[in-house]
């Protein structure tokens, strides 16, 4: 008989150290690519890396000589980020809705989907009110996220488990996941099993994103004042393959991951 899973907030928010673990980027793939982006488009030197997880990026961004506010809404990834990836200044905010003053910005960084975790019309509309308030005319709003395009007709994602395995401080972790889409809600649903060979009981963690299509993305950042400069599905930190430095973007909007770089409009 299986034994009951434990359920949990989120099991990898809660343990920065075992989410580095799980999803590596020695390389700083992600942080290089927003600076790629910043530097082709000229952002002055003040970014907010909103939903900064871990600090991995923000530190990244730090040491290519910008001034980065980190801020995230769990205190334990900002705890690891603070003493693991020191440099940016690391604070406690949730991106519904954020204020840090008007124009305190150049850059708003939104990376690994933290976009799509605006489930609803109304925390999408206070996400770019946010952003529109916090950039400086002129200034940069650069996301990356799951394209909500990839799942017409497609359901090569969905509906079937897949087990990831990695060892981490010499226990093997198992990570049983389960996509499936919400049409009416217009989410996608993640249902996620740890096991680990170390006798803890299974933690189940449920977790969606928002699936936003690109014209869709393109007519809510109109309405809030933005210019779309970029809207394309690659090459960027987590596609295949991977971008690298000089490549430019692509002409189409059709692959699983969708890259965005848009402008406040001036009045």
């Amino acid at each position: 008989m299986s034994v009951p899973a434990v359920p949990a907030r989120n099991l990898l928010t809660d343990n920065p150290a075992l989410y580095e673990a799980r999803f590596p980027d020695p390389g700083r793939l992600a942080g290089r690519w927003v600076e790629d982006c910043l530097c082709r488009h000229g952002a002055g030197v003040r970014v907010l890396d909103m939903g900064c997880g871990t600090g991995r990026d923000a530190a990244h961004l730090h040491r290519a000589g910008r001034t980065v506010t980190g801020a995230d809404l769990s205190e334990a990834m900002l705890a690891h980020a603070r003493s693991h990836h020191p440099g940016p200044l690391y604070v406690h905010a949730d991106l519904h809705g954020f204020d840090f003053g008007r124009a305190a910005f150049d850059a708003v960084v939104c990376l690994d989907s933290a976009l799509l975790y605006c489930h609803t019309n109304a925390q999408l509309d206070a996400f770019l009110a946010s952003c529109r308030r916090a950039l400086v005319p002129g200034g940069l709003l650069v996301a990356e996220m799951r394209n909500g395009a990839y799942f017409l007709g497609r359901t090569d994602l969905l509906d079937t488990e897949t087990v990831n395995r990695f060892v981490w401080q010499g226990v093997e972790h198992r990570s049983t996941t389960l996509l499936y889409v919400d049409r009416a809600a217009q989410l996608l649903r993640r249902t996620r099993v740890w096991t680990s060979d170390d006798g803890s009981p299974p933690v189940e963690q449920r977790s969606a994103w928002r699936l936003l299509f690109p014209q869709e993305l393109r007519h809510l950042l109109a309405a809030h004042g933005f210019e779309v400069l970029e809207l394309h599905d690659g090459p960027g930190p987590r596609t295949e393959p991977a971008w690298s430095e000089g490549d430019l973007p692509a002409a189409t909007a059709d692959g699983d991951r969708l890259h965005l770089v848009a402008r406040p409009l001036t009045h």
